[in-house]
């Protein structure tokens, strides 16, 4: 059994291994930073399966290394000592009057149990720490959730089950809907969590104990102190990659481990990056559909990790904390309710205040594919005419004419294509491209991926059918609960949701975007950046290429797009006029590449 000690480290009083006792009897530990002096102090709260006590810069090596290269000031304050992968630094916030505790879930790390991600039991134990935090003799009672990926995902899920203590919640680049964005794309199965599962959640189950890493600062197996067998691991564990085979549809299974956003009341600022292929939905979805009187929306761009870390980043979380957690006057009751860093080929961006998302100023306008010749323009075919292409080729591409002017692309997207297959389903893929005057692709810095596309769109054909009452013109919801295979031969509509994307296209430039079966790839040979073992090729490492997901007899044939008449196929785009004078400044990233 794990043991708690205390002790005074670099300016902060320290409690290791803290006891949490749960509702059924199980005991979860959590690591506690505070300042020295006595006092009660708002709380900065993680609660999550990476191990606590990893050190980011020995767990994350790839992703530590140029992310420090890049911003040095990430280390402005901070030893590195107590670094930990998506999670706030406590070496940067204790400083300024804050507790920062930091806890392994059920089954992870230190907390021994039944690891079951996402899980309503997980969720419980969550609002639980909160309480227990919200009521120790430090505590002010304020408890606020700030952290990334699954510690913004777990954000919504307990927001949304209100535990008093809950005061502001930071949700930066977290899913909202187990389905639709953390597990599968509009029908398609994202083969993620068969890669991130095991090289990142087992890997730090309680029980691998001294098979594993070890604590820098306390010389403790971050995921002990048992050691258990291959055999009892597996005991205490979901099968989490195989679940979501035997769950093809959505239903309970994924709606218990979703946000219920709409019983979501707490202060909150959401963040989301323009092009992460689990998060960026969820970050607009939970802004938009959460009941929260008082809400906030900053979009970035950039790795994924990489503003969470950053002056920028580090500036809006205390802003916001300060002003919720403390009472301070920081200026957080000026901040506008939303923030956009609109992204440009040359790598810069624009900081734009804005007062809703969509913008109300959004054009949308149709840009029409033309099966004729290829080309995307705002008028439509006068007749009928379809494209055929076997699915798992290179597919169609459709380019528009030169811009004549600078076009911006702000807001979520969607489209309508007419389409048969030769088979009784079809996988549709849609990837939003810019290119440049001598026809080369521009590359994106999209989360995950340093050389990515604008945007992605997907849709299996036999999950069309819609919610009327929950889809926009511009995101249609569909409730994937229901097969409606394919008669082949017979063109059916298809609504097909594009997630949000933000870009400004030059003059004499053009935006194109490509239809296909199969997930895109930049054309040419590489060499492409690697992670989690997949090679990214503008798809970042999110693929749908599970052999029993997508049987070629069923998703290898041969796919007919129709256009024009009254069976027209088009983008719905977000054209945004330009407005100089709402830009409060332009921040820079890395230059993109071209191809």
């Amino acid at each position: 059994m794990a043991q708690h000690k205390s002790e005074v480290r670099d300016g902060m009083r320290v409690d290791w291994d803290v006891p949490i006792a749960m509702d059924d009897g199980m005991v979860l530990r959590a690591d506690v930073f505070r300042p020295v002096a006595e006092g009660t102090y708002p709380v900065i709260m993680n609660h999550g399966p990476y191990a606590k006590g990893m050190a980011f810069q020995e767990g994350f090596s790839m992703l530590w290394e140029p992310l420090v290269e890049e911003y040095p000031e990430i280390l402005d304050g901070s030893t590195n000592a107590y670094q930990n992968w998506e999670t706030v630094d406590p070496e940067r916030w204790v400083p300024d009057g804050y507790a920062v505790v930091r806890v392994d879930s059920r089954g992870a790390g230190r907390s021994p149990g039944f690891m079951d991600i996402f899980s309503p039991r997980e969720t419980l134990d969550h609002a639980a720490c909160v309480e227990w935090a919200g009521t120790r003799s430090w505590s002010n009672g304020k408890v606020g959730l700030l952290g990334v990926s699954y510690y913004a995902v777990s954000q919504w899920l307990v927001a949304a089950r209100r535990p008093p203590h809950l005061a502001a919640i930071i949700p930066w680049e977290g899913a909202t809907d187990y389905y639709r964005e953390f597990t599968h794309h509009a029908g398609l199965l994202n083969t993620f969590v068969s890669k991130w599962y095991p090289g990142q959640v087992r890997v730090a189950q309680h029980g691998v104990g001294e098979r594993g890493l070890r604590n820098p600062n306390t010389g403790e197996t971050i995921a002990g102190p048992d050691t258990l067998t291959d055999e009892g691991l597996a005991a205490n564990r979901r099968d989490s990659t195989a679940d979501l085979l035997a769950h093809p549809l959505n239903g309970p299974f994924y709606r218990e481990r979703s946000a219920d956003l709409p019983k979501i009341t707490v202060p909150l600022l959401s963040a989301a990056n323009w092009a992460h292929g689990l998060h960026s939905r969820g970050g607009f979805e939970g802004w938009a559909q959460a009941s929260s009187e008082q809400k906030w929306l900053e979009v970035h761009g950039l790795g994924h990790v990489t503003e969470f870390y950053t002056a920028h980043g580090l500036d809006l979380q205390r802003r916001f904390f300060g002003h919720f957690l403390k009472g301070e006057d920081t200026g957080w009751d000026r901040q506008p309710p939303v923030e956009l860093n609109v992204r440009h080929v040359d790598g810069s961006f624009e900081q734009r205040a804005e007062r809703e998302w969509p913008l109300a100023r959004t054009e949308w306008t149709r840009f029409h594919l033309h099966t004729g010749d290829g080309s995307l323009s705002t008028e439509s075919p006068a007749d009928r005419r379809t494209a055929r292409f076997d699915a798992l080729g290179e597919g169609l591409t459709f380019t528009t004419e030169p811009f004549a002017e600078p076009t911006e692309i702000t807001g979520p997207a969607a489209a309508r294509l007419v389409v048969s297959s030769s088979t009784t389903d079809a996988d549709l893929f849609l990837t939003v491209r810019v290119i440049d005057p001598e026809g080369r692709d521009i590359h994106f810095v999209s989360a995950l991926d340093p050389a990515g596309v604008v945007a992605h769109g997907w849709l299996r054909a036999s999950h069309r059918a819609l919610d009327a009452e929950r889809s926009l013109p511009y995101r249609p919801w569909h409730p994937h609960d229901r097969l409606d295979p394919l008669t082949p031969g017979v063109a059916v509509p298809l609504d097909i949701e594009i997630w949000p994307t933000s870009v400004v296209v030059p003059a004499g430039y053009r935006l194109a975007v490509t239809v296909q079966g199969r997930d895109f790839e930049f054309p040419g040979d590489g060499p492409w950046p690697r992670s989690y073992g997949v090679e990214m090729k503008g798809h970042a490492i999110f693929l749908h290429n599970d052999p029993d997901d997508r049987p070629t007899d069923l998703f290898g044939g041969v796919t007919t797009l129709v256009s024009g008449g009254d069976e027209p196929s088009y983008l719905l785009l977000p054209v945004v006029p330009r407005s100089p004078d709402r830009i409060e400044g332009v921040r820079r990233g890395p230059v993109p590449e071209r191809a």
